[in-house]
């Protein structure tokens, strides 16, 4: 595992499914002049297929619950 790296995003621009694999393009906010906000460029793009997005959905929503529980993020009751 010498070689491991990390990769930081601000978020993510885009999400699709082409070529039978869901693809997500992982964006950065870049600085733009003084005052002005920040724009977001995409850096990299996660391929992966259903099964490995599902898998990773299934992870990130049981994170979310545990993150709801603890009280570090409420829950958007508005959304269903």
């Amino acid at each position: 595992m010498a070689d491991k790296k990390e990769i930081f995003a601000d978020g993510i621009g885009q999400i699709h499914f082409a070529g039978g694999m869901v693809r997500m393009d992982l964006m950065t906010l870049q600085p733009t002049e003084e005052g002005k906000a920040p724009v977001p460029e995409t850096n990299v793009r996660l391929i992966l297929p259903p099964q490995g997005f599902l898998a990773a959905f299934n992870s990130m929503q049981q994170l979310i619950d545990k993150l709801v529980e603890a009280g570090v993020v409420k829950k958007n009751e508005n959304q269903q």
